[in-house]
């Protein structure tokens, strides 16, 4: 239905800060959807770790809350995150798709298709 290109990814130190970009097709359908910003760490489950509804409200993961900071332009189709004080543990490939409110926060969902993802990696 959507075609998701997610782009900002790179190495940084920790500390450090990135800006991930998700770029949509298919106006109505990101217009009038909740999204997320989805992420898998090597050996673990893809999880849910930021949320924004069509209004622009928001919900984070514990592990993320106070450092990152999700947004969109649905003008552009368009949705950001904000990453700052970057740790370790932040290393992973970061996916953007749909987040209705029925995917809870730290599950992967349920979703028939997903965009290539960008490599987000903290180290020294």
């Amino acid at each position: 239905q959507v075609q998701l290109v997610e782009s900002g990814g790179g190495l940084v130190q920790p500390g450090g800060s990135l800006r991930l970009s998700c770029a949509a097709s298919g106006s109505i359908t990101f217009r009038f959807s909740a999204m997320g910003w989805y992420r898998q760490a090597p050996g673990k489950q893809r999880e849910l770790v930021a949320r924004i509804t069509t209004g622009g409200t928001t919900k984070y993961a514990d592990s993320v809350k106070g450092r990152f900071t999700i947004s969109r332009d649905n003008a552009k189709n368009t949705m950001y995150l904000r990453m700052t004080s970057l740790q370790p543990e932040d290393t992973a490939v970061y996916y953007c798709n749909t987040a209705p409110q029925t995917i809870a926060i730290g599950t992967p969902g349920q979703h028939d298709s997903w965009g290539q993802g960008t490599q987000v990696t903290v180290s020294s």
